[in-house]
């Protein structure tokens, strides 16, 4: 009798451990995320302060201030600025990060890649449906809002971390760092098909001389700022001028970096990703990212009734329970039903609950929800301020739940924490990454 055919196996264990050398570099990027959390949710806090006080016609006119070169079409508010230019380095980390996972971390294997991949595919699908359907009734204004939910703030979620206290896992760090990151590049993608308007082919075949530049530049491992900035930046203003968003420019750039260290062309130490990551990432952290929350987060409430008002917007109610339920939904929905249809099975120390509330810190959408609402209703429109009051009450209800869930859990995770430290032989490296799944 023929044997039936086997289920798919991906992994013995999901959610497992990385290597020794991935933990530490996850951890300082972590630790940069953490921080620069704290200054997102401090401009956060500022702008909402100053654009409803007295002195609010400040706070939009300094948001509403044009610079720029207006023949290249770079005659831009500051808020513009920050959303095209600084999210651009944003974006670009993103990209970094990616590629390096997917060329030399833990994500080049299959068995690695495919649970945070289709958690993350997962918790953009059931977002943008459940939205989608909230909001089949209203027109098709209120559905360009379909893809706000979507995405995830690695920062702010690590913020909340930090806020509770809680000693998660160094495996549920990872996955919620490459959740996060697959998510950003999923956006950017959602962004350029859907949130372009006006193409200018010329403008985007013009973008390919300086990427080609760079990209050469890159590929031969030539590091030196005078040369590839010039060539970044101009790959950036024209990919502008196109009517392609521009922080698209940040990822086309990013994918050209090359990963590993080139022994043939002297190269020594980090790779050129990783190098640029290690300069950049405190820059986007600690000035790109909180800038643009502090010009995109200012919104006038009008108090409690405007507050009222703004939540009852069938918009507004769609980003909300899109945050707190189809993220939770998608991402812990996805990873269980791959265990479940494989042979594989979550790793030791981990349960159920674990993903749950990783789940719902997912739902923690900021930076690139903020971008989105602007792109799908214009900066300052009724829809516009609604979404932005509905993405910061959908953040916070999702932080305070899967801040209910993972304080739980903290014991455990202490005890985790200590075992992942314990280094019986003395060798340098944890017992615990010596014997990982």
């Amino acid at each position: 009798m023929a044997k039936r055919p086997s289920r798919p196996t991906f992994a013995a264990k999901v959610l497992s451990r990385s290597s020794y050398p991935e933990f530490l570099r996850i951890s300082e990027i972590l630790r940069l995320e953490t921080a620069g959390g704290a200054l997102l949710l401090l401009a956060t806090a500022a702008a909402l302060l100053w654009a409803n006080s007295p002195a609010a016609e400040g706070y939009f006119a300094l948001r509403d201030l044009k610079i720029g070169y207006e023949p290249l079409h770079l005659q831009l508010s500051l808020g513009h600025w920050a959303s095209d230019g600084l999210l651009a380095i944003f974006f670009f980390l993103a990209g970094l990060e990616l590629k390096r996972e997917f060329v030399s971390g833990e994500l080049r294997k299959v068995s690695k890649a495919v649970v945070p991949v289709a958690a993350a595919v997962g918790g953009v699908a059931v977002p943008a449906l459940i939205y989608t359907l909230l909001n089949l009734g209203q027109g098709a204004e209120s559905l360009r809002g379909w893809a706000i939910p979507t995405a995830t703030d690695i920062a702010f979620a690590l913020a909340v971390l930090a806020v509770i206290n809680t000693h998660l896992p160094a495996a549920l760090r990872t996955f919620l760092l490459t959740l996060a990151v697959v998510d950003d590049l999923l956006a950017i993608g959602i962004i350029a098909f859907f949130y372009s308007s006006g193409l200018q082919p010329l403008f985007l075949l013009a973008a390919v001389v300086p990427l080609g530049l760079f990209t050469l530049l890159a590929q031969r491992r030539v590091r030196s700022w005078y040369l590839l900035l010039p060539l970044a930046a101009a790959t950036w203003a024209l990919v502008h001028a196109s009517g392609i968003h521009a922080t698209v420019a940040g990822v086309l750039l990013a994918f050209a970096v090359p990963v590993l260290a080139s022994r043939k062309r002297g190269e020594t130490g980090t790779g050129m990703a990783e190098a640029l990551e290690h300069r950049l990432r405190p820059l986007s952290a600690g000035f790109a990212v909180p800038v643009f929350a502090f010009f995109s987060a200012g919104v006038a409430v009008g108090g409690l009734d405007g507050f009222r008002s703004a939540l009852a917007d069938p918009v507004a109610v769609g980003i909300v329970v899109a945050l707190v339920a189809g993220k939770t939904i998608g991402v812990f929905g996805v990873t269980y039903l791959i265990t479940k249809t494989t042979r594989a099975k979550l790793d030791d120390g981990l349960a159920w609950i674990d993903v749950a509330g990783l789940a719902l810190l997912a739902g923690v959408g900021f930076t690139v929800s903020l971008l989105i609402a602007e792109l799908s209703f214009g900066a300052g429109s009724a829809h516009d301020d609604h979404a932005k009051v509905a993405i910061l009450t959908g953040s916070l209800v999702a932080a305070l739940l899967a801040a209910v869930v993972l304080r739980l859990r903290n014991r455990h995770y202490r005890a985790v924490e200590v075992a992942e430290r314990r280094d019986a032989d003395g060798d340098g490296v944890p017992d615990a990454f010596e014997h990982r799944g």
